[in-house]
């Protein structure tokens, strides 16, 4: 085997260790790549010294201690805007239309990362924007799923269509049946947005995503859009750790 080669071995046991959704024991990472006992051993030994992988105390292998300090030397919202960053490419290329990503902090949506809409009409930078989180479709995806508390007594009414607590309330229980919130015209009048959950490896809503235009466009197009992006950001979550699969496996 030679130099090149052996780089290129040693780099598939660390991408399948790290991509695996179940540890790897000696013998699966072996029948996996097709090596040969005594190289597989040379170059999980090698990749141990280096800490790129570790054997837990069943023996089985995982990522090792130099990914932990990668992660911590990382802003986690950087890591989580260049990880959603082609999904958010592609939805824009697909709607034309504004595309956000957002966390919840606090009882506030904080909007991270934005793709601008192909359109002059309706084209605004959210990024950084506080609006009021019952008037959002970001909002009220936070809401839904218990990532930021619903608030209580009279909602600020910022349109004619801005819901009341009740309106609201009822329209979550909607959101968690169907996978995506919509608002329309209730931050602005002729604005209309459609927002999906991102979840983390445990499951628990770590963003949201929205697309967002004016009703011209947008207003029969809602629900088809949410369709599109429950299932883009199903491929996104998958990436960021959440397999809903082995969930109800388990």
């Amino acid at each position: 085997m030679t130099g090149t080669q052996a780089i290129d071995r040693a780099a598939e046991l660390v991408s399948l260790v790290v991509h695996a959704r179940r540890p790897y024991s000696f013998g699966d990472l072996v029948a996996e790549t097709g090596l040969a006992k005594s190289t597989g051993s040379r170059l999980l030994q090698a990749l141990e010294r280096h800490q790129l992988l570790e054997r837990d105390s069943g023996g089985t292998f995982r990522p090792g201690a130099l990914f932990a300090v990668y992660a911590a030397r990382h802003e986690p919202l950087v890591e989580l805007e260049r990880i959603a960053g082609p999904a958010l490419r592609r939805i824009g290329a697909a709607t034309g239309e504004t595309v956000n990503l957002a966390v919840p902090h606090g009882q506030s949506v904080v909007q991270i990362a934005q793709v601008d809409s192909r359109f002059m009409l309706g084209a605004s930078n959210w990024v950084g924007v506080d609006v009021p989180a019952h008037c959002s479709a970001l909002g009220k995806i936070f809401y839904a799923y218990g990532r930021i508390p619903t608030p209580a007594g009279s909602l600020e009414r910022r349109t004619p269509r801005s819901l009341t607590l009740r309106q609201l309330r009822s329209e979550l229980r909607t959101v968690l049946e169907r996978g995506y919130a919509t608002t329309r015209g209730e931050l602005e009048p002729g604005l209309d947005a459609v927002a999906v959950p991102v979840r983390g490896h445990d499951g628990v809503v770590l963003a949201a995503l929205s697309v967002s235009g004016p009703d011209a466009r947008l207003a029969d197009q809602l629900d088809a859009i949410g369709t599109l992006l429950v299932k883009e950001v199903a491929t996104l979550s998958d990436l960021l750790g959440h397999h809903p699969e082995e969930e109800g496996a388990a």
